[in-house]
């Protein structure tokens, strides 16, 4: 009995050694290689994201948990805009600060953050059961737009996987499953934006925003690929069910199809192809998806679609490290309104596009990284509306004559993932 136990012993020692072997060489082949940087920003990295902590939990997040939007900088007031998608990139971005900086209080506020979405989940017997009430906000007002809780629900995912607790990533589960059984046009590989809440109505034949107005009717001024925030991928690595991967693929695959020759895709809003505007993040969120869609499945048409985005990207970025709000395909840019968040974007996706082998973004990178670190309000700035918090202000005038000047608090909350994911490149263990 002695000798056997001695010869179980033995056996078990020897598989968990090899298992240990083989997890080091799987992990070792896994390594993404290392974006080099000056030790100096190692120390300036966490000290940025330290204050931007501290920004998103004193001034972005409201008592409630949940983000406030645009800071009315000319009457130091907040306003409720898109609040779903704001809140779900912050508690994103403070969970990515979370791994570098080790802040307790920054999983904190991502609790909180993420118990006041999962609050908005339409209850049992509602006629949009299981669906979002993330209301859009500004001139959309009560009207529930898609992509508002597509482009939070990463946030909600990362945090089930930091926290173990599935009912974030199980609340925005139902949510795009609702999304894929009532929204999406499969022959169009598309799902409608707008939906009422109050009433239930999809809006199928008529949309809310100006551009589109006294044009002759075109399913893209009322659906798109709605891939922002990969959020069907997510859904698939969360239940395994094949028809999340699927739908995934197929609107990854209307993206390529619907491309424009710039790298961008200027038939759907809020590009505008008939003014030649290009938004500032729409674009990336397309190519983010792409590059997603080539890891699953090693398609390179998915690549090169993605790299057509990042080079165009790179193309409208200002010698300052900057990408405007708005850019003109006549090479011009709305100089009034430099967008951090759009900036930060866009260096996660340079960044991801490096470590796959294209060193071609790797001044875009570190431009991008130094307008970012250099242009963050300072934790002493007397208002504190705005202490702490990465750049990014957006300028509008009304018919009245009235300036409007805004700071939009997703500025901070992409910032924190781009200067995140850069540190963990470049100092990682």
């Amino acid at each position: 009995m002695k000798n056997s136990n001695v010869i179980i012993y033995r056996n078990r020692k020897i598989h968990l050694l090899f298992s240990v072997f083989l997890w080091l060489s799987f992990s070792s082949c896994a390594q993404q290689r290392t974006f080099k940087l000056d030790a100096s920003y190692n120390q300036r990295i966490i000290e940025s994201l330290m204050h931007a902590t501290s920004h998103t939990i004193n001034a972005m997040l409201s008592e409630n948990g949940e983000a406030k939007g645009n800071y009315r900088w000319l009457k130091g007031e907040w306003e409720a805009y898109e609040t779903a998608w704001h809140t779900g990139q912050a508690i994103f971005g403070l969970l990515e600060a979370y791994k570098i900086t080790g802040e307790q209080r920054a999983l904190d506020a991502s609790l909180k953050a993420g118990n006041w979405w999962v609050g908005l989940q339409f209850p049992k017997g509602h006629q949009l059961e299981g669906f979002l009430n993330a209301v859009h906000g500004d001139k959309m007002g009560e009207l529930i737009n898609t992509t508002t809780i597509t482009d939070g629900t990463p946030g909600l995912f990362l945090l089930s996987k930091v926290t173990g607790d599935n009912t974030y990533a199980n609340v925005a589960t139902n949510a795009g499953a609702w999304i894929l059984d009532n929204l999406y046009i499969l022959d169009q590989r598309l799902s409608y934006n707008i939906v009422d809440g109050k009433t239930g109505e999809i809006w199928k034949t008529r949309s809310p925003h100006k551009q589109h107005e006294g044009l002759p009717f075109d399913i893209k001024h009322v659906a798109r690929p709605n891939a922002e925030g990969y959020l069907w991928l997510d859904m698939y690595h969360h239940t395994g069910q094949e028809r999340y991967k699927k739908a995934f693929l197929e609107i990854c695959d209307k993206l390529v199809a619907d491309q424009s020759p710039s790298g961008f895709w200027m038939d759907y809003e809020p590009n505008d192809p008939a003014k030649g505007r290009v938004h500032g993040r729409f674009n990336t969120w397309n190519a983010e998806a792409l590059v997603e869609a080539y890891k699953l499945t090693d398609n390179k048409d998915y690549l090169e679609s993605a790299l057509k985005c990042a080079d165009a990207l790179a193309g409208v970025q200002d010698r300052t490290g900057v990408i405007w709000y708005a850019s003109y395909l006549d090479g011009n840019h709305d100089k009034r309104s430099p967008c951090g968040s759009c900036t930060s974007f866009a260096g996660i996706l340079w960044l991801e596009l490096w470590h796959l082998g294209y060193d071609r973004f790797e001044q875009s990178i570190r431009e991008a990284l130094e307008f970012t670190l250099t242009n963050q309000f300072s934790e002493n700035h007397p208002d504190k509306n705005l202490a702490g918090a990465y750049y990014g202000i957006r300028q509008r005038s009304k018919k009245n004559g009235e300036m409007q000047l805004y700071y939009r608090d997703i500025n901070t909350a992409f910032g924190m993932r781009f200067l995140s994911e850069i540190h963990k490149s470049a100092f990682k263990e």
